[in-house]
């Protein structure tokens, strides 16, 4: 039996600016992902895995096709109604951890329960038990400044996964970081979206890691040609 399809992409295409200045990114990507699948995406820099992503995210709108989430059409919903479906549904990780500065650990995970509805003492929970699963329980109170790069970047990873996600998100995600501390962080976040059973999609150009994918996609190759 084939697993649910979580999210599809559909003839994709975006480009910025007009006339003879417009420049095509991505032109009719065609791709889904399964219910707990792990995929890599891969290209060149400057190919547009970073656009895509943010299309997928809806957190920007595609010149043409059609992202579905849980089969659902998402282009033409309100602002108000991507941001619900984005909260209920996705996680983000990113290759800069993009963590709120005056805010503790903690806090910083605390936050999108927050935002979603969530009671201060339960969300305060989640996020110590989230912050225990990628061993920070002893860094609960520092704020992103009092961390090391891989400590902020563990919090991010903690914080994507706060409102408990069908399928994340991950751009670059180790790429700020050196071999050592890529490699524990890497498979530190592989490992949690395989314990709860999540979809993801990442976007690297470390062959390595995207060997531990259930399946890679070229951006290249999931395209008509530009």
């Amino acid at each position: 039996m084939n697993k649910e399809i979580v999210l599809q992409v559909r003839d994709i295409c975006q480009s910025f600016g007009k006339g003879e200045a417009r420049i095509d990114v991505l032109n009719k990507v065609n791709f889904s992902i399964k219910a707990g699948e792990i995929v890599a995406l891969m290209g060149p820099s400057g190919m547009g895995k970073s656009t895509l992503l943010h299309i997928m995210g809806m957190l920007e709108k595609q010149k043409c096709g059609e992202i579905l989430l849980n089969g659902e059409e998402t282009f033409y919903k309100s602002d108000a109604k991507k941001t619900y479906l984005r909260r209920e549904n996705m996680g983000f990780v990113y290759q800069f951890h993009h963590l709120q500065g005056e805010f503790s650990a903690i806090e910083n995970v605390m936050l999108p329960q927050l935002l979603a509805g969530k009671k201060k003492k339960p969300a305060k929970e989640k996020a110590k038990e989230l912050l225990t699963m990628v061993g920070l329980d002893h860094r609960l109170n520092h704020r992103p400044a009092k961390l090391s790069g891989g400590e902020q970047q563990r919090v991010s990873i903690a914080r994507a996964l706060a409102n408990d996600p069908k399928i994340l998100l991950a751009d670059e995600p180790t790429g700020n970081l050196d071999k050592d501390t890529s490699n524990q962080v890497f498979d530190l976040l592989l490992g949690i979206v395989k314990e709860k059973n999540m979809s993801c999609l990442f976007a690297t150009h470390n062959e390595k890691l995207a060997k531990k994918a259930n399946r890679i996609l070229q951006l290249d190759k999931i395209q008509e040609e530009i």
